[in-house]
């Protein structure tokens, strides 16, 4: 599901592309169109870039007009070049001289990028080799939209001026792939199947005695003839025996289906979320997490009631109509197909109504996953909210993605509300017609009063059934909409699969073998042909550029991504040979920034061995040195950390994250910048209790700060995605290359923020000696 615009921006993309429509010349065709939706300032900004068989066009909020750059004049000079970075994409026109113009955008734009990127390159090749535009594709001509009859592009059925329905409509049919959860409970099914079946039968019963009761009881009494009281009793027993037994049936089988129905959504729910589980990091990358949570709950609870009441409904008044209709026609035929007749336009009505129902749900449930992400967004950030004084911008997105979901919402009403009534009124007409034709064969003698009396009360029965199964239309729509942003989930494949016949890890030693590895995101190439061999117990520093491709590395040696060329291998077998998990549980993982979860400090630091026993606890917190301070608490290891670590400072939480990853005692330990946000005492707190974690373990540690790598085996300097130095710290600083540069830049910043701090030319000296003699204590020297 993709991320929904704010409602100003999407109107506004909305109101472009129809003014596209009056820029373009006769003959001229869209090919594709990207909405912008940021500006050059990171604001959300409305903007539109649209490519046609002649030229590019672009219009940007606040611009007096449209530019457009032809593809006939200095075609072959332009360039459209396409990058990602940060959750931000953006395009960027050249020409010979140098960039013509550039448009970013939010990621969600993603596809439709890189789809005008490849038409582009694909018209300005064509022009190159002097094939004119008109000879690139032989057939029939290009079929015209069905709402702006605009062409449409080639091999596309989708019109690029209207706005697209990001997914596709949802079917009913949908639903039919719920089986694969009632499988397990189908003996239950038939059960409560069979019990619907005995209940509808026994409220039919009560409308077949009003015909004795009226010919036979009441109407021969009202003539002066004498009736005996047990057959009066008799039949009031009756009655009542098929009212406490259509109860109980219908009780039994509601809690039956109910219960399974729970069971079928607690299963449903957790398939999904184990699924969501074993996804790679790039799924969660593109996803918000407040639509994530809306799909797994609010999603599944909808789909558990329809299973539990709406579905049974359903049941219920298909055999009741059924079982009404065999009744009817065995009593008169006539007035049975007279009873029928509002059924075909009733029908008629639901086919209509269903397709603008099954969009118009999909579409709230997108708007809908708009309001849930602003929440997702603000309450776990409201620190910095409240730091920033943005409370009235929050509430001002809240307030507009609110008003946004109202609007939906209003448009799907006007079409509902229209709809019931007039269902309404047809069963209304039917129940008249029913009398007319019924008083008219009564007045012929035909049929008697008893079976008229009969007939109407099995019609109340029947188009109330028939009123109900209409009113059910919306609300299978809404669960086969919830069904379908369920299946999306549990259809998608992860980027980092389980291999088919994993290979078992008895113990692993530590050894890391990268061959000519390469790695993408999107269309961007972040590592290139990197050769690495760590041995078993070495400390390796991972130094570089931000944005030089350390963290990615980390990943795909931990297994987030698998590369895109070239393997890893860990003790001479591919990892993707090995379990995932399996893997995984050799690795020690220290980040920037620790993440604790709501829980005690013992269940935080145990997250990794939950069976651990408190001594294993403490004894890891000890060697993190975290045991101090956790015995400071009020509670201390059954202390409550907060959500995400609140009431921790940072150095407590990142010293607590260490005693985690003692306590798996890792073969593969990661340190990404483990102690890059802490104060100098903390740092020197962490880095002792980093010393005891890097013991006899194949380390990998990235730092910004060269002096926190100063224990490393070897420092290996990275640079946009490549390797280009790997050396200890003297015989690097000997080459006076990229690690020489690296390390002065950071020298001239010390001795700057020293300046600023008011040190003199004496404590500036004191400084690089003390740095020296670090250099010289690691490594022998004088």
């Amino acid at each position: 599901m993709q991320q929904t615009l704010p409602a100003n921006v999407s109107n506004a993309v909305h109101q472009a592309h129809i003014d596209l429509r009056a820029q373009l010349a006769a003959g001229e065709n869209v090919l594709a169109s990207l909405p912008v939706d940021l500006n050059a300032q990171m604001q959300f900004s409305a903007g539109l870039v649209a490519l046609t068989d002649r030229r590019l066009l672009a219009w940007e909020a606040g611009a007096t007009g449209w530019r457009d750059w032809p593809l006939d004049a200095g075609g072959a000079d332009l360039a459209l070049r396409h990058f990602d970075h940060a959750g931000v994409g953006t395009l960027e026109l050249h020409d010979g001289f140098g960039r013509l113009a550039f448009w970013r955008f939010t990621l969600e734009g993603q596809p439709q990028a890189l789809q005008l990127v490849r038409l582009f390159e694909r018209e300005t090749a064509r022009r190159q080799s002097g094939v004119p535009p008109e000879a690139g594709a032989d057939g029939p001509p290009a079929a015209l939209c069905p709402h702006c009859q605009t062409p449409l592009p080639p091999d596309s059925e989708e019109c690029p001026l209207c706005e697209p329905d990001l997914q596709a409509p949802p079917s009913t049919w949908v639903l039919l792939r719920l089986w694969r959860f009632a499988r397990p409970y189908r003996k239950q099914l038939a059960t409560g199947f069979a019990l619907t079946l005995a209940s509808t039968a026994a409220t039919l019963v009560p409308p077949y005695l009003t015909i004795p009761l009226m010919d036979d009881i009441l109407i021969p009494f009202q003539n002066g003839q004498q009736i005996p009281p047990w057959r009066v009793l008799a039949y009031l027993g009756a009655l009542l025996g098929a009212a406490l037994l259509g109860w109980g049936l219908s009780w039994a089988r509601t809690y039956l289906l109910a219960l399974v129905s729970e069971r079928i959504g607690a299963d449903l729910r957790t398939a999904t979320f184990e699924h969501l589980l074993q996804l790679s990091l790039d799924y969660f990358g593109g996803k918000r997490t407040g639509d994530l949570m809306a799909r797994i709950g609010s999603e599944t609870d909808r789909i558990c009631v329809f299973l539990s009441l709406h579905a049974l409904d359903f049941a219920t008044d298909v055999l009741m109509i059924v079982m009404t209709a065999v009744i009817l026609f065995s009593i008169n035929p006539w007035l049975a197909l007279v009873t029928l007749l509002p059924l075909p336009f009733i029908a008629w009505m639901i086919h209509i109504v269903r397709d603008r129902l099954r969009t118009g749900f999909e579409k709230i449930d997108r708007v809908w996953s708009e309001v849930t992400n602003v929440l997702a967004d603000t309450i776990p950030g409201i620190r910095v909210v409240k730091a920033f004084a943005q409370e009235k911008r929050e509430a001002q997105r809240f307030r507009e993605a609110n008003q946004h979901n109202l609007q939906v919402n209003d448009r799907l009403n006007r079409t509902w509300s229209l709809f019931t009534p007039t269902v309404s009124l047809l069963t209304e007409i039917g129940l008249l017609v029913v009398w007319a034709f019924g008083i008219w064969l009564v007045s012929r003698q035909q049929i008697t009063v008893g079976v008229l009396t009969a007939f109407i009360a099995y019609i109340g029965r029947f188009y109330t059934r028939l009123d109900s199964m209409s009113r059910i239309v919306s609300v299978t729509q809404k669960a086969a909409a919830g069904a379908k942003r369920i299946f999306d989930i549990l259809d998608h494949v992860s980027n980092v699969p389980e291999p088919a016949q994993p290979v078992k890890l008895a113990a692993l030693k530590g050894r890391i073998e990268m061959h000519g590895i390469g790695f993408r995101y999107g269309n961007r190439a972040v590592i290139r042909g990197l050769d690495l061999a760590i041995e078993p117990g070495e400390m390796i520093g991972l130094v570089g550029h931000s944005g030089s491709g350390k963290s990615t590395l980390v990943n795909l040696i931990c297994r987030f991504y698998d590369v895109s060329d070239g393997s890893i291998r860990v003790d001479g077998t591919d990892i993707r040979r090995l379990g995932v998990a399996d893997y995984r549980r050799h690795i020690g993982l220290v980040l920037q920034e620790p993440f604790l979860f709501f829980g005690t400090i013992a269940e935080n630091i145990a997250y990794g061995r939950p069976d651990a026993s408190r001594a294993e606890i403490i004894a890891a917190a000890r060697a993190a040195h975290a045991h101090e301070f956790i015995l400071r608490l009020p509670q201390g290891y059954d202390s409550l950390v907060g959500e995400r670590g609140q009431g921790l400072s940072g150095g407590e939480r990142q010293r607590i994250s260490i005693a985690r990853a003692l306590l798996i005692d890792p073969r593969i330990l990661i340190l990404d910048e483990a102690t890059s946000s802490v104060d100098t005492e903390t740092e020197k707190e962490i880095q002792k209790a980093l010393d005891n974690l890097v013991q006899g373990r194949t380390t990998i540690a990235i730092a910004h700060r060269l002096s926190t790598l100063r224990k490393a085996d070897r420092l290996v300097v990275m640079d946009r995605g490549q390797v280009v130095e790997v050396g200890p710290h003297d015989e690097l600083m000997a080459r006076q290359g990229a690690y020489w540069r690296l390390y002065e830049a950071q020298a001239r910043q010390v001795d700057t923020e020293a300046d600023e701090a008011g040190m003199d030319a004496g404590s500036s000296v004191a400084l690089a000696t003390s740095q020296a003699a670090h250099v010289a204590q690691r490594t022998g020297t004088p």
